[in-house]
């Protein structure tokens, strides 16, 4: 039997959760981000776990056995850096849109932005409503 999941969908305020944000910049473009997020999406904002704002929701089940539940796309307003949860792989359609995006530091499953007007806004919705689409694709409800 598996773990269960560390992070899962609470019902905490996500507006509380970024009003305590630092450095106010941090805290401004987490505002941005909700209500882009949700525009773009539209799915509700929803706080997992203590720190990640997510959208929508699937269920996924690994050939190992593990299973649980995950957000579509997300982001953290984190003290030193803006963290975007996408699905991107190593498609055309990801590794374009990554060169356009602007400046940015990929990790392993994750985007680190200082601040957003660093990134292209434009690409990051084609990035969002990608990311979408292929865990759609992978995991069908």
């Amino acid at each position: 039997m598996s773990d269960p999941p560390k992070t899962g969908p609470t019902e905490q305020s996500v507006d509380a959760f970024i009003a305590q944000v630092e450095p106010p910049q941090r805290q401004a473009d987490g505002i941005t981000l909700r209500q882009f997020f949700e525009d773009v999406t539209g799915y509700e904002a929803v706080l997992w776990g203590s720190s990640l704002i997510g959208y929508g929701a699937y269920h996924y089940r690994y050939a190992s056995g593990r299973e649980g539940d995950s957000f579509y796309v997300g982001f953290s307003p984190r003290k030193t850096n803006l963290v975007l949860y996408l699905a991107l792989g190593e498609d055309d359609i990801s590794e374009r849109l990554l060169t356009t995006l602007g400046t940015y530091r990929r990790g392993k499953s994750c985007i680190y932005v200082k601040k957003l007007t660093d990134i292209d806004l434009d690409v990051l919705r084609a990035m969002i409503e990608h990311s979408i689409h292929t865990l759609k694709t992978i995991y069908p409800s």
